[in-house]
């Protein structure tokens, strides 16, 4: 199957599952309760074996820890940003954590972060972004989740709710990149076999999809006005503009350097939805800035990027 069918199932599978999500909500007593239990199977069955098995097979070496680290860089400094943009939002308690949360989380994976490398950069630009993205499951895992169920910021920083998070069965997707990660230690190599991988990446997204369709109101988005605002700025202009001026700054690889830049455009992530269900923060406000931030990515935002494609990197 080539990258660009590729790209057009994967999109309908997020179009199609919220579509039906959003119609199908009506029918359901309580959606809240429905997603929850949808993501838990996600969790535990689908998501844990597609990391295993990604993670399993990749080629590592030392020059490419960088891409995690900037990943990583990213996500923290959309946070620590968003303990700053929270402030002229008047938002509080769960609010202002599922806010936060949406900040930092990006879409850095292949459904658009992804495969706009591959567009800009070509399949090396695909291959990058996969090792990018490693940072992924253990800072939402160990780091928003935690944050996320947390009762207090003692808590949050405490020896004994770290243990919880980290032995929680909802974090199986955690132990399977504990999991691969030991298996490239030891040296024990992928077997050779016909994986299913590419139908269990569609049912696990179709899954989240649904989720956030069945917790999205239109309505919303006249109440998120300042903070679908206050998001994009950073999104789109604030975390960019620190990227591209530190990366000035470096002798990295000049592809190296462009994959860090076109991820620090992306928009908001959709475990912001995802948490946000799990920990019954507030779902319809990150369900809105998902949304919203998603679509002024793609009409305002990404004809930028491929306008300036020759320039904007350090191709």
């Amino acid at each position: 199957m080539s990258i660009e069918i590729k790209f057009i199932l994967f999109q309908l599978v997020i179009i199609l599952p919220f579509l039906t999500g959003y119609i199908l909500k009506r029918f359901i007593k309580n959606t809240q309760d429905t997603a929850k239990k949808i993501i838990r199977v996600n969790l535990l069955s689908f998501e844990p074996l597609i990391v295993l098995w990604s993670i399993w097979g990749l080629s590592l070496s030392f020059d490419q820890l960088f891409l995690p680290l900037s990943g990583l860089a990213l996500v923290l400094a959309g946070f620590l940003i968003g303990t700053i943009t929270v402030m002229f939002t008047g938002r509080k308690d769960a609010s202002r954590k599922t806010y936060l949360i949406s900040s930092s989380l990006a879409n850095h994976g292949f459904t658009m972060g992804g495969f706009i490398c591959y567009l800009i950069a070509g399949e090396q630009g695909l291959g990058l972004s996969a090792i990018y993205t490693l940072y992924f499951l253990p800072y939402t895992f160990i780091f928003i989740f935690s944050y996320a169920r947390s009762v207090s910021i003692a808590h949050f920083f405490s020896v004994k709710g770290f243990i919880e998070n980290i032995f929680n069965l909802q974090n199986m997707p955690l132990h399977a990149v504990i999991l691969a990660f030991f298996l490239h230690a030891i040296g024990l190599r992928r077997p050779d076999i016909k994986f299913p991988l590419d139908p269990l990446l569609i049912i696990s997204i179709a899954l989240y999809y649904f989720t956030l369709g069945l917790n999205f109101h239109f309505g919303d988005f006249r109440s998120t006005g300042k903070e679908q605002f206050l998001l994009s700025l950073t999104k789109f202009l604030i975390l960019p503009l620190i990227t591209f001026f530190i990366l000035r700054t470096t002798g990295l690889d000049s592809v190296v350097k462009t994959i860090i830049l076109i991820q620090s455009f992306m928009p908001a992530a959709i475990y912001s939805v995802v948490s946000s269900i799990l920990f019954d923060l507030d779902s319809k406000l990150a369900s809105t800035l998902f949304v919203v931030n998603t679509i002024v990515f793609l009409i305002l935002v990404l004809p930028v990027l491929f306008f300036f494609r020759e320039t904007i990197g350090f191709i």
